[in-house]
């Protein structure tokens, strides 16, 4: 291969690099953001919770009160990991990460939303079984409520992990074609090349 040839070639395959970051960049913000979005409907739900819990339990009795306060209580909880995710998520500098990383990220992020999805499967099952187990108290109204604040909250948790994991999917999708269009572009320009 001639000097030329050569320079050129590694040109072409720098420019193609850069071609490709620009795509890359544009993928990692829109992951950042689909984690955001999701953090920030999941932080919603938990002030909702919180601050209805809080305000409808001192005006409430019977299940309904134990209701309230689970309500509150099981939020403070959800509350934090949205804002934590959120803190991490806003520090990550989307034009400093490398593919390998962010991929990682997100399926991380991913395998995080289905574990969870499989606890909130266990939570309604254990709300469920408080709801049952009342009907065998003297004083049913804690276990009743609490049973079922608990089954309401893993049933949201539920829909809202899955939800965000079939939805984080289309990044899966769209960085391997983009990511395979860059490089065959620049084999097939670079085979041109060589061949002359």
């Amino acid at each position: 291969m001639r000097p030329f040839t050569f320079i050129f070639l590694f040109s072409l395959l720098t420019l193609n690099a850069w071609s490709q970051y620009d795509s890359f960049e544009h993928w990692n913000e829109s992951r950042l953001q689909h984690q955001n979005t999701a953090m920030t409907v999941l932080g919603s739900w938990a002030i909702i919770n919180i601050t209805g819990g809080l305000i409808l339990q001192s005006k409430s009795d019977g299940e309904m009160k134990y209701f309230h306060q689970m309500n509150a209580g099981w939020n403070i909880v959800n509350a934090g990991i949205a804002g934590l995710s959120l803190i991490r998520s806003l520090k990550e500098k989307s034009n400093s990460a490398d593919f390998n990383s962010s991929f990682k990220k997100l399926e991380g992020f991913q395998r995080a939303l289905l574990f969870n999805a499989g606890l909130d499967v266990g939570y309604v099952a254990g709300g469920l079984y408080l709801m049952e187990r009342s009907n065998r108290e003297i004083n049913p109204d804690r276990l009743r409520g609490f049973g079922k604040s608990i089954a309401l909250q893993g049933a949201f948790l539920f829909a809202f992990d899955l939800a965000a994991y079939f939805s984080s999917k289309k990044f899966n999708k769209q960085i391997v074609p983009a990511f395979n269009t860059s490089m065959d572009g620049a084999i097939e320009i670079g085979f041109r090349i060589g061949l002359n």
